[in-house]
């Protein structure tokens, strides 16, 4: 995954309100717990005790799960707070539902005055506006490929995907490979140029790879049906969608 390093994530939880208002929420738990289970009869008190190991425990597990196999450190974070609020709300509901009540009302709180920060990295991606694609595209003086993410980081899924992108232009890009992304919270009259649909979020992000200023292919598909399940977006579905591997060794031969 992207962006491991412990120290860093220690610095964005820190700087980031987003994460400081999640651990602060969490760690809340903690007086709560003892300040009301002094007043428990035994019987309640194991029971807290036993519902709390339970989720702890299920907790490391899916953990465990997504470390192996999450790409990126966005979902993974997502993710594992996602997981903590409901293991939370399972063992407030023994202490006290008012409790679970107050931790909803503060998860939502979070939700709407927070986000989740994205990736970083630009790696050798340019950011672009629709004006400078559209030059780069009919002048045809740069790469003969040009591969554009179409993205808004108003969205979950643009955040979860924010880090392949960077990471895919390090590997792949060259001379006659270029990355580029435009962003359509800043830019939403370019959507419908390039047939995406704003109020699909199953179209964000977008990916479209351009050969010598036409759409060669694109992720998803213009006219892909919408699904309740969906498969997210990954590195490894980039790489075989647009066959990256095969136009890196098409380069290398031709040089």
């Amino acid at each position: 995954m992207a962006n491991s390093n412990p120290v860093n994530w220690m610095n964005r939880m820190v700087s980031e309100p987003y994460y400081l208002l999640h651990f602060l929420a969490f760690f809340s738990y903690i007086p709560i717990r003892c300040s009301v289970v002094h007043v428990f009869s035994p019987p309640r008190a194991a029971l807290l005790l036993h519902r709390e190991i339970q989720a702890l425990l299920a907790f490391c597990v899916l953990v465990a799960v997504k470390v192996v196999k999450t790409e990126s450190w966005e979902t993974f974070i997502a993710d594992t707070l996602f997981y903590a609020k409901i293991f939370l709300a399972a063992v407030t509901l023994v202490v006290d539902y008012h409790f679970t009540l107050w931790y909803a009302l503060a998860f939502l709180v979070i939700y709407i005055i927070a986000q989740q920060p994205a990736y970083g990295g630009l790696g050798t991606t340019s950011q672009l506006t629709p004006l400078q694609l559209e030059t780069l595209l009919t002048e045809g003086n740069t790469s003969k490929f040009w591969m554009v993410e179409f993205r808004s980081l108003s969205t979950s899924s643009c955040i979860r995907a924010s880090s392949f992108f960077p990471e895919l232009s390090i590997t792949f890009s060259n001379k006659n490979l270029s990355f580029g992304t435009i962003d359509l919270g800043l830019f939403p009259n370019a959507a419908e140029k390039f047939g995406i649909t704003l109020g699909n979020l199953h179209q964000l992000p977008t990916y479209i790879l351009f050969n010598n200023g036409a759409g060669l292919s694109r992720l998803p598909e213009i006219d892909a049906e919408v699904k309740f399940f969906y498969t997210p977006v990954s590195k490894k579905l980039l790489c075989r969608h647009f066959e990256l591997d095969k136009l890196l060794l098409d380069y290398i031969i031709d040089r």
